[in-house]
């Protein structure tokens, strides 16, 4: 079983941009959403996942992740339980010892500007970098699979 244990924090600037890695731009929707485990389809980019997570507990969830043929996914989006598919561009940018995601939205999210951090523990130490302010991991209304049914735009 792989954990995914990471903490997400708002963007308030664009210092970030000179230490981008690379972008992709991803397309996902959720086949399932409840209280115990999500189903999400993803496209990024020429590549494709199907991703079940579990009920977060603290800042760590279970988490698989399998590649899938782009066919499929694009296929699967039309799936989707509710809501809108989420777009959005995924920058991976360098600070510290660490690679963050830092994504911008776009349609009904428009304005929302997240970035995550991966941790290998709970409690491991890391650098906050100058482009992040406030820390929402433990607010609901962030999670991609809350922001299909209530989008960014209509807060």
């Amino acid at each position: 079983m792989a954990t995914e244990i990471e903490r997400k924090f708002l963007v308030i600037n664009d210092l970030w941009r000179e230490h981008v890695i690379i972008s992709s731009e991803l397309k996902q929707a959720y086949l399932s959403t409840g209280n115990n485990a999500t189903v999400r389809v993803r496209v990024a980019d020429d590549r494709a996942f199907l991703t079940v997570k579990s009920a977060t507990v603290g800042i760590s969830r279970a988490e698989y992740e399998y590649g899938i043929p782009v066919a499929d996914a694009t296929a699967m989006l039309q799936l989707r339980q509710s809501g809108a598919v989420i777009e959005k561009t995924r920058y991976r940018v360098k600070c510290g010892n660490h690679v963050w995601d830092l994504d911008i939205f776009r349609g009904e999210n428009r304005g929302l500007q997240v970035a995550e951090v991966e941790l290998e523990s709970e409690d491991e130490q890391f650098q906050l970098p100058e482009w992040v302010g406030a820390e929402v991991s433990g607010d609901h209304r962030y999670q991609n699979s809350n922001l299909i049914d209530h989008p960014y735009s209509a807060w």
